[in-house]
């Protein structure tokens, strides 16, 4: 690079996002731009440097030697930029900028959109970009300020915070305990029909505790589906019991179309926790994000 580089740091966003989403096309929807833009940006930096970065196919991008180089002294170079920014957002102490986040599609639709609702209205000089997804997003890789994982943590370089647990309650519809009957313990649920979030096991495997007392409940369900919102509309139908999480079933119980089953009984609840790359720099943008998501889960 010589002395006399007008490089930029938008052509240096735009080269880092191709390489990043491995597509001009999705680079320019992550960027609020167009393919041919996008394109001709990385062209115009490729010709300043006087360097192919990418070897390009009908099929796929792919780094040459030194755009493999450049990539990684182009990330360098954004994040001294953003924690410079970040700094700058500490001193103001506004949210302000956007917020790109992450977390699995059931709970994104569970909780996580009212809380990017709320925060959107608290916060007037914040955008949003939520990505609701099966996959573990790699974030610091793809660019993401935060994600929401339940469940726990696995070992990683990544910074957490703990928002709290996700609660579980069992139900069933009143019409269905009718029919036939309302189990007193446990071990009552295997005659009855159960419906059964899927998470890859072949029974139930629901465990209850009482005091020193643990039961585990293995039996053939009715129904197994990996969608808890399928669950509960089940539940309601009058198909069976169903463990759901409380938040998802605290209305239906509230106006009694769904009634708790064994109250005396707890089940395991899941840990939630807000996953970023470092709190070295804590933003004010993803600091509000996550305060506001604690003291929501917490009154949940």
């Amino acid at each position: 690079m010589s002395e006399q580089s007008t490089m930029e740091l938008p052509a240096l966003r735009a080269f880092v996002k191709v390489v990043q989403l491995g597509s001009f096309t999705r680079a320019a929807e992550a960027l609020g731009s167009q393919k041919a833009r996008v394109s001709r940006v990385v062209s115009a930096l490729e010709r300043e440097l006087g360097l192919r970065l990418l070897e390009r196919s009908t099929r796929a991008l792919s780094l040459t030697e030194a755009g493999r180089e450049m990539f990684e002294r182009a990330q360098a170079i954004l994040a001294a930029v953003e924690d410079a920014e970040q700094i700058a957002q500490q001193v103001h102490g506004e949210p302000r900028g956007t917020l790109k986040l992450t977390c699995g599609v059931e709970f994104g639709q569970l909780a996580v959109s009212a809380w990017i609702d709320e925060y959107l209205l608290r916060h007037p000089q914040v955008r949003v970009e939520a990505e609701f997804t099966g996959r573990v997003v790699d974030l610091v890789h793809e660019g993401f300020d935060l994600a929401i994982r339940v469940g726990p943590l696995p070992d990683s370089s990544l910074a957490a915070r703990s928002l709290g647990r996700l609660d579980y309650v069992p139900v069933a519809a009143p019409d269905y305990l009718r029919r036939r009957g309302t189990p007193r313990s446990p071990e009552e649920l295997r005659h009855h029909e159960l419906l059964v979030f899927s998470a890859g096991a072949s029974g139930t495997g629901w465990r209850f505790s009482r005091g020193g007392d643990e039961v585990r409940v293995t039996a053939a369900a009715r129904l197994r589906v990996n969608n808890s919102f399928a669950v509960r509309d089940a539940a309601l139908r009058g198909l069976g019991i169903a463990v759901l999480p409380r938040w998802l079933a605290a209305e239906a119980i509230a106006t009694g179309r769904l009634a708790a089953v064994l109250p005396r009984w707890s089940l395991p609840s899941a840990p939630v926790h807000a996953v970023f790359a470092s709190a070295r720099y804590l933003t004010p943008k993803v600091r509000a994000f996550i305060d506001l998501a604690a003291s929501s889960l917490g009154d949940g």
